[in-house]
C-alpha cells in the first residue's frame, strides 16, 4: 500500500502541473485549465483568451525576431519588448557616433523611426493535424518515419500557404510525438526601432544580477510593425503604413498588490519535463560543465577587451550577452537539479513505471533500451561539448570551419565553373560579415585556450590525428605558452585576416591552398573528425532517445488517463498561457523578498562609472527629486521598478506581456529566479518566480527620461 501510495504522489509532482506550473495551448484553456485561472481572479471569457473568428488576446502577441515575444500596445502597430530581444537591433543602428545602444534612442516622431533587419510573426489560427501527420506515416519504422516527416510537414503546410498575404504553416510535435499541431502565422517584414533606454538602464547589473531578484532593470525595447497600404505584410518602403492590428493591449499604470492575477502569454523556448534519469545524469555530470567551463573561458577574454574600447564593447555586446545569459544558467541548472534530487525523483518514478510496464510488450524494455542508448554516446558527450563552445567557440575558428563547403565545391570531381564561383561569392560574403564582428586580441586567447581545453580535457583517442603532434613544436603541449606562440601564429598566417591574402586566393581558388591556410586546417580537421565518426552515433543517439521518449510518454499517459488531461506539452516555441499570481517568496532561512523593487533600490545599487551598476545622470536627478509623474506607486510613494510573479516561463518568453484579470498590460516577463533554474526539467511550485519590469517603470523611462510623450500619447492608458 505504501508504494502504491508513493508512485502515485511521484507521477502527480513529476508529470502533473501542480500550483501555477503549466504552458497551456491557447486553444485548449476552456477544456484544460479555464476554471482554474477563473478561481484565480480572471475576468476574461474564453473568447477574449483565443478566438479564430474574433479579435482576441491572442492576436496581440507575437514572436520577435527569431527567439523572443513581443506584444502590439497600441492602434498604431506599436511593439513592446524586452531590451536584450531589441539588443541586436539597437547596436546595428548604432555607431561610435551615434551610439543608440549606450545613449538610449527615441522617435519623436515616425519619419524619425530606423529600419531592421527584423521580422514578426502573428499566429493566425491553430488547426490539429495529427491523423494527416500519421496517415503520411502510416506502416513506417521509426527511422522511415524520422526521414519521411519533414516531407509530410510540407505536404500539410503547403496548402495553408499564401505568399502574398503573408501566411505560413508550422507544425509543432507535441507530447514527443503522439500529438501535431499546425500553427498558422502571418509574417510581417518592416519592423522599425522606435525607442530603447540607455544600456545602463536596459541591462542595469549586467551579469551579477542576471537570473537574481531582487531585480531593478529596464528590460524594455520599442519597435512598430509596418505594412502595406492594404494591411499586408511588405518588404520595407516608405510607402508602408503602421499596423492596424486585430487587437492591441490596453497599458494599466494603476498598480499591482501581493496576490493580484497574473497572466502571461507568449513563446517560451524549450522545456524537458518529460526527461529522464539518465538524461538528467548526463546533463549534471558532462554536458553542463562543460558548457558552463568553455564559456566562462569565453567570456574572460571577451570582456578584458571591452572594458578597454567602447568600439569593442559595442562590436562584441550581443554575442557577449547571448554567450553570457546561458553560461548563468547552465550552472544554476546544475546546481539546483543537484539540490531538489531531481534525478533520484527520475530514478524513483521510473522504477515504478517499469513495474507497471512488465508484461506490456510496448513499455516493458523502455529503460533496458535507455540504459543501452545512454551507454554508447556518454563517452563521447564531452568530445560534442568542446567542438560546439571551445574549438567552435573561437570565431575565427567557426568561420573557418565554414569553409568546407567552399573546400567540397573546390574537390569535386564534376563541380563546374559555376558552382564554384557560388561558393567562393558565399565564403567572400560570409567573411565580411565575420570581419565586421571580429576582435583579434580576444579571439586571439579565445583560440589559444580552447585548443589547450580539448587537449586536456578530451580522450586522447578521440584527438583528431596529427593536430597536436603539429602544435609540440611551439613547446611542451602542458604549456599554456605554447599554445599562445601557435595561436598567434595563426592569427599572422592566416589568408582570412588578410585582405591581400584572400583576395589573391579568391582569384583564383585551390584546393590546395584552402588546405594550407593554418586557421582551416585546425577548425576543418575537429569538425571532419567529429563528423566522420562521432555525429553518426550522436544521430543514432537522439534518434532513439526520441523513439523511446515517444513511447515512454504514451506509456506514462495510458497508466493514468485522469492525470493525463492534467498534462501539458513541452515547450516547444509555440504559443502558450501560463497563469498565476504577484506573489513575494522565501527562499531561505530568514530571508523575505518582496515582490516589488522600486527606485530606492536602484539607487543602492547605483555606482558612479560602474560598468554594471551606472547609470545616466538625468535619471539620478530625477530619483533623487521623486519625480515619478503619473507612474508613482502611491501605496509606496515610490517608483516600482520590477515585480515578481508565479507564471511558468522559460527562454523565448522574454518580451512576454504579462497581463492583469482584464486583459491589461502590466509588465514584460524578462528572466527567472537563481532558486528554481532547474525549471526546464522540473518546476519548482514554491520557489519559481518570473521577474518582470512593471509597465510603469517602462512609460517612466519613455515619459520622464526620454521626452518621448509621443508615445505615451498613443497608448491606451488605464488609470
Amino acid at each position: 500500500m505504501k508504494k502504491l501510495i508513493l508512485s502515485l504522489v511521484l507521477l502527480a509532482s513529476l508529470f502533473q502541473a501542480k500550483a501555477d506550473e503549466g504552458m497551456w495551448l491557447p486553444m485548449l484553456l476552456g477544456k484544460q485549465v479555464y476554471n482554474n485561472m477563473v478561481k484565480k481572479g480572471l475576468k476574461l471569457s474564453k473568447d477574449q483568451l483565443y478566438s479564430i473568428n474574433h479579435a482576441s488576446l491572442k492576436d496581440a502577441i507575437l514572436i520577435f525576431g527569431g527567439g523572443c515575444t513581443g506584444e502590439i500596445v497600441s492602434n498604431q502597430g506599436l511593439i513592446f519588448t524586452n531590451h536584450h530581444c531589441g539588443y541586436g537591433a539597437i547596436a546595428a543602428a548604432s555607431s561610435v557616433q551615434n551610439n543608440y545602444l549606450r545613449d538610449g534612442f527615441y522617435a519623436y516622431n515616425k519619419d524619425q523611426e530606423i529600419q531592421s533587419q527584423l521580422t514578426v510573426q502573428f499566429l493566425d489560427r491553430i488547426v490539429d493535424v495529427t491523423a494527416d501527420v500519421e496517415a503520411g506515416l502510416k506502416g513506417l519504422s521509426w527511422a522511415d518515419r524520422q526521414k519521411k516527416l519533414q516531407e509530410v510537414y510540407k505536404s500539410i503546410t503547403d496548402k495553408v500557404a499564401d505568399k502574398e498575404n503573408g501566411l505560413s504553416g508550422r507544425i509543432y510535435s507535441m507530447f514527443k510525438d503522439n500529438q501535431y499541431l499546425m500553427y498558422v502565422y502571418k509574417v510581417y517584414r518592416d519592423i522599425r526601432l522606435v525607442g530603447a533606454p540607455p544600456e545602463s538602464v536596459g541591462k542595469f547589473g549586467g551579469d551579477t544580477d542576471n537570473w537574481e531578484w531582487p531585480r531593478h532593470t529596464g528590460d524594455f525595447s520599442i519597435f512598430r510593425v509596418y505594412g502595406s497600404k492594404d494591411g499586408k505584410p511588405a518588404d520595407y518602403s516608405k510607402e508602408n503604413v503602421p499596423l492596424k492590428p486585430k487587437h492591441f493591449l490596453p497599458v494599466s499604470i494603476k498598480g499591482i498588490k501581493d496576490g493580484d492575477y497574473a497572466m502571461i502569454y507568449g513563446y517560451p523556448g524549450s522545456t524537458n519535463r518529460y526527461e529522464t534519469s539518465y538524461g538528467i545524469k548526463l546533463k549534471n555530470e558532462i554536458e553542463n560543465p562543460s558548457l558552463v567551463a568553455l564559456r566562462d573561458m569565453r567570456l574572460k577574454f571577451m570582456h578584458e577587451q571591452m572594458i578597454k574600447d567602447p568600439a569593442v564593447k559595442l562590436k562584441l555586446a550581443s554575442d557577449y550577452a547571448g554567450i553570457a545569459n546561458y553560461w548563468k544558467f547552465f550552472d544554476g541548472e546544475t546546481k539546483q537539479l543537484t539540490k531538489f534530487n531531481t534525478f533520484g525523483q527520475k530514478q524513483q518514478f521510473e522504477k515504478d513505471f517499469a513495474a507497471w510496464a512488465k508484461g506490456k510488450p510496448e513499455y516493458e524494455n523502455i529503460f533496458t533500451e535507455y540504459d543501452k542508448n545512454y551507454a554508447a554516446w556518454t563517452p563521447y558527450s564531452k568530445h560534442r561539448q568542446y567542438l560546439r563552445e571551445g574549438i567552435l567557440g573561437s570565431p575565427l575558428s567557426a568561420f573557418a570551419s565554414s569553409l568546407i563547403a567552399l573546400e567540397t565545391a573546390l574537390t569535386k570531381a564534376d563541380a563546374s565553373a559555376a558552382d564554384i564561383k557560388k561558393a567562393m561569392d558565399a565564403a567572400d560574403a560570409a567573411r565580411k560579415t565575420f570581419l565586421a564582428a571580429e576582435d583579434m586580441p580576444s579571439d586571439n586567447n579565445i583560440l589559444a585556450a580552447v585548443a589547450q581545453a580539448f587537449h586536456r580535457d578530451i580522450d586522447k583517442s578521440q584527438h583528431p590525428a596529427g593536430v597536436y603532434d603539429s602544435l609540440a613544436k611551439y613547446g611542451s603541449l602542458d604549456d599554456e605558452a605554447t599554445y599562445k606562440k601557435w595561436a598567434k601564429d595563426v592569427f599572422a598566417n592566416t589568408m582570412i585576416l588578410s585582405n591581400d591574402k584572400w583576395s589573391a586566393f579568391a582569384s583564383n581558388p585551390t584546393a590546395g591552398v584552402l588546405q594550407a591556410d593554418p586557421a582551416f586546417a585546425f577548425a576543418a580537421t575537429f569538425v571532419k573528425n567529429y563528423n566522420t565518426k562521432y555525429a553518426p552515433l550522436y544521430t543514432a543517439f537522439v534518434s532513439k532517445n526520441n523513439e523511446l521518449g515517444r513511447s515512454y510518454l504514451k506509456g506514462i499517459m495510458e497508466r493514468d488517463p485522469k492525470a493525463a488531461k492534467k498534462m501539458y506539452p513541452d515547450a516547444n516555441f509555440s504559443m502558450r498561457v501560463s497563469y498565476g499570481n504577484v506573489k513575494s517568496y522565501q527562499p531561505r532561512d530568514a530571508v523575505y523578498y518582496d515582490y516589488v523593487t522600486t527606485a530606492k533600490g536602484i539607487l543602492e545599487k547605483y555606482v558612479p562609472g560602474d560598468y554594471e551598476f551606472d547609470l545616466p545622470s538625468k535619471q539620478v536627478e530625477l530619483f533623487k527629486k521623486k519625480d515619478f509623474g503619473q507612474y508613482i506607486d502611491t501605496a509606496r510613494k515610490d517608483l516600482v521598478i520590477a515585480f515578481i510573479t508565479t507564471n511558468d516561463i522559460t527562454g523565448g518568453n522574454s518580451g512576454s506581456p504579462v497581463i492583469d484579470a482584464k486583459g491589461n498590460l502590466i509588465g514584460l516577463a524578462f528572466d527567472g529566479n537563481y532558486e528554481a533554474l532547474s525549471h526546464k526539467i522540473a518546476f519548482d511550485k514554491d520557489l519559481n518566480r518570473t521577474i518582470c519590469v512593471d509597465v510603469r517603470y517602462v512609460l517612466w523611462c519613455v515619459d520622464k527620461l526620454g521626452g518621448a510623450k509621443n508615445l505615451i500619447d498613443e497608448l491606451k492608458l488605464v488609470k
